[in-house]
């Protein structure tokens, strides 16, 4: 009985073997595969801009005749569509870092007023804040042109960043809110027993355990802010006087 016990798992041993195997060969060969189709564009980028006039490159692997002088035109300003890039770029930069901080430290002490300070009736924070997204982000250029050129900000770099922020920070303070009810409360009592004022337990406990959700919201708000031109096509235009 013993004997053909041990005989029916040596059996059963090299199925589960060869089934691991096969499992983790079909994962090695999707993410060559997934590797391959995310880089073949940015390889496609990279034969464009060593190409002398730009076309795009279909089956060829390398161009013949590979050259700087894209990277040089960029570096210099040498082309009428490159006039002002490093301008634009630094630009971008500043409007996408501001609004990522401005937008963390919002919705983080939203979140924490809402779900650490036990204020009356905050929930209504957090809710009244997502109705701005049932309004499309189009609908509201009109009145934010025309909120800021009420307060002078018209072709200010202040005004993009406002409008981002009040894009994002709905976002924020839901992410903040739920991800905050993971952390024990007993935490926030047990710090304040030993002398620390509200401020305090938000810098040193609420902020460091919220690093994953502060992570991911910082990367929401910079893609938002990088990737927006509607806003910062029309609140950064002169207007004549």
């Amino acid at each position: 009985m013993s004997l053909s016990l041990a005989m029916g798992r040596r059996a059963r041993l090299p199925r589960h073997k060869l089934r691991r195997m096969l499992t983790s060969a079909a994962a090695a060969v999707l993410g060559i595969v997934l590797l391959f189709w995310t880089l073949i564009p940015v390889y496609n980028i990279l034969l464009i801009a060593l190409s002398e006039d730009g076309d795009e490159f279909t089956g060829t692997v390398w161009p013949s005749d590979p050259n700087l002088e894209s990277f040089s035109a960029i570096w210099t300003e040498g082309n009428r569509y490159l006039e002002g890039f490093w301008h634009q770029l630094g630009n971008s930069f500043y409007i996408g870092i501001a609004t990522m901080v401005a937008t963390v430290l919002i919705g983080s002490l939203a979140s924490f007023a809402m779900g650490r300070m036990r204020l009356r009736k905050a929930w209504l924070l957090g809710d009244v804040s997502l109705v701005t997204y049932a309004v499309p982000a189009s609908f509201l250029v009109i009145p934010f042109t025309r909120l800021m050129h009420v307060y002078g900000l018209t072709d200010h770099l202040v005004s993009v960043i406002a409008a981002e922020v009040a894009f994002a920070t709905p976002y924020a303070i839901l992410i903040f809110h739920q991800y905050g009810k993971l952390i024990p409360v007993e935490l926030d009592e047990a710090a304040r027993v030993d002398g620390a004022t509200p401020w305090q337990v938000y810098l040193r406990i609420y902020m460091p355990l919220m690093a994953p959700a502060l992570a991911a919201v910082a990367t929401y708000a910079l893609l938002l802010a990088w990737n927006e031109y509607l806003y910062q096509f029309l609140l950064c235009r002169p207007r004549a006087a």
